[in-house]
């Protein structure tokens, strides 16, 4: 099993920067893609942004050029700099982690706000 917890949500104006961390425990070595994703309220869970263990990123469209997705394995630790926000960047952002003998996006965390105001 693996545990995700998120931190670093909060409330900030648009234009502002928030960083987000995951910090991953227990049997790391079984997974390989980590990810973001969020849900705004009333809507899916959508894709922000993944990262492979070798460090190839995909990101949104609606997040090109503002978001910046890394992890450290070392410190098992996964991260989402997030610059020049906007209210539609609103919604709760959880930590995913992909197995790697299922490929399946097994392992969430629970989940922070992150609310951007106008």
């Amino acid at each position: 099993q693996v545990q995700l917890v998120e931190s670093g949500g909060g409330l900030v104006q648009a234009g502002e920067s928030l960083r987000l961390s995951c910090a991953a425990s227990g049997s790391i070595r079984s997974i390989s893609t980590m990810g973001w994703y969020r849900q705004a309220p009333g809507k899916q869970r959508d894709m922000v942004s993944v990262i492979t263990s070798g460090g190839t990123t995909v990101y949104a469209d609606s997040v090109k050029g503002r978001f910046t997705i890394s992890r450290d394995n070392a410190k098992n630790a996964l991260y989402l700099q997030m610059n020049s926000l906007k209210p539609e960047d609103t919604g709760v952002y959880y930590c995913a982690a992909r197995q790697r003998t299922t490929n399946r996006w097994d392992y969430w965390g629970q989940g922070t706000q992150v609310t951007v105001s106008s």
